[in-house]
């Protein structure tokens, strides 16, 4: 068996190595010679082929006995993949028995075997996908409880905001991969069907036995048999890939918050660290996220493969002149880049390293700024809102200008201290007693994963 030279340098760190063998050459050929030998067992099952056809066609339905140059090659001139292969499927069971040589294929036409073949392939790497979110949900969750109470600096538009956790921000990543896991349960039972249609879709060269055969078919390969063909109506697909888009796009999240929260300025939460992982050519020091940099990579190039899918929808009549053609890389790229993101994932949040010092130095950068709201909302009971407001608002100033603590400035107002005690500063002005529904928000992102996978 020969196999085509591929760029073998990148897939290590971009891709699964599971999910790049369902999409690999030998992957694709054996989902379409898959298709092949359950079709011969449900054509002999009603009797449109004899029984005795089938060992023979089924031994040859093995991808090692195939050249994959050869088909490659072939390929450039029959314009899809399953012509040059059935006839070497053909010569390959003739070898051994001329006569189930003549039932190889009976009433199916190229598409069906790759559209079935690629539903077969898709089969499997949605068990990888699953298995990877549902592992990858089980980590965050553990993780979210683990850093329930730890506070740190919350962020809006890059800025130090009001406090929040890091068990809470976790949550939030969580609560992404939990609803993508629904999604992959939502859209699996329109996604995983036969596609049998014949030259147009009628099925006509099988007359009254289409539809048992179709029955049978479906049953061999444990696909649902669909109201009718599909070689035209892509959405099933395209679905698939916009649920994988959101994945990429979920997990870019996550490592785009690691990254910044590596940042030498931040430093409070870290990928783990390995020996030469992250480091610098020249720089010796440098530790950098190179997990996230696939999760971030991802999501960046899986919305382009997106649009590709979505272009490729408007197809031609019966059959499609180059928009499916565009499908055959685009959807098994995705998977791939969407697998990939997904191991660099779990292997982030099972390691995290957190710097929870840090992260409280980190929230007193702004000398209790961050916390003029808390202040504000208890001094617009008892003064009225605005001026509370006013007051806190001129406060603030006043700290940033005289480059002292937002508590001793507060202390100083006369009329901060007529309405609020020493110990009410001192406790509004404490993060780990600002931090609102952060405990319920990661208790119930993690009731939601474990309900799921109840």
């Amino acid at each position: 068996m020969n196999q085509r030279p591929g760029n073998q340098l990148f897939d290590a760190y971009f891709t699964a190595r599971d999910m790049r063998e369902v999409f690999c050459d030998q992957g694709r050929v054996q989902a379409m010679l898959d298709f092949e030998a359950a079709l011969a067992r449900a054509e002999a099952r009603v009797g449109l082929i004899p029984q005795t056809a089938v060992a023979s066609i089924e031994a040859a339905c093995r991808a090692e006995h195939y050249d994959f140059v050869a088909l490659g090659e072939a390929i450039a001139t029959a314009g899809n993949s399953a012509i040059p292969l059935v006839k070497a499927l053909g010569k390959q069971i003739a070898k051994s028995d001329a006569e189930a040589e003549r039932y190889v294929h009976l009433g199916a036409t190229s598409q069906d075997v790759m559209d079935t073949g690629l539903v077969l392939q898709m089969r499997r790497a949605l068990e990888l996908i699953e298995a990877d979110l549902a592992q990858l949900g089980e980590t965050l969750a553990t993780q979210a409880w683990r850093y329930v109470a730890t506070p740190l600096a919350g962020r809006t538009w890059l800025q130090h905001a009001t406090p929040v956790t890091l068990g809470m921000k976790i949550a939030g990543w969580l609560g992404a991969v939990t609803r993508s896991r629904q999604r992959l349960l939502e859209l699996k039972p329109r996604l995983l069907v036969l596609q049998f249609g014949g030259a147009s879709g009628t099925l006509a060269a099988l007359g009254e036995q289409a539809m048992p055969i179709a029955e049978a078919l479906a049953a061999e390969l444990q696909l649902t048999l669909p109201d009718q063909p599909w070689h035209t109506q892509r959405d099933r697909l395209v679905e698939f890939g916009a649920v994988l888009g959101l994945i990429a796009g979920s997990l870019g999240k996550l490592g785009r918050d690691i990254s910044l929260l590596m940042q030498t300025e931040a430093g409070e939460v870290f990928e783990p660290s390995a020996p030469g992982k992250g480091g610098s050519s020249t720089m010796p020091h440098k530790r950098n996220p190179v997990g996230a940099a696939v999760l971030i990579g991802a999501a960046t190039r899986v919305p382009g493969l997106l649009s590709t899918l979505f272009s490729a929808m408007p197809q031609e009549h019966e059959r499609s002149l180059g928009l499916w053609h565009a499908e055959w890389e685009t959807l098994p790229e995705i998977c791939c880049l969407v697998s990939g993101s997904l191991q660099q994932a779990l292997q982030v949040a099972d390691g995290l390293e957190v710097d929870a010092d840090r992260m409280t130095r980190n929230l007193d950068l702004t000398q209790g700024l961050v916390l003029a709201e808390a202040v504000s909302i208890v001094l617009a009971q008892r003064v009225g809102r605005d001026t509370a407001h006013h007051l806190l608002e001129q406060c603030c100033k006043r700290a940033v200008a005289e480059q002292r603590h937002l508590r001793a400035v507060l202390g100083d107002e006369p009329q901060v201290t007529a309405e609020l005690s020493d110990a009410e500063l001192d406790r509004l002005l404490d993060p780990a007693h600002y931090l609102g529904q952060a405990h319920t928000w990661v208790e119930r992102a993690v009731a939601e994963h474990f309900a799921l996978t109840a």
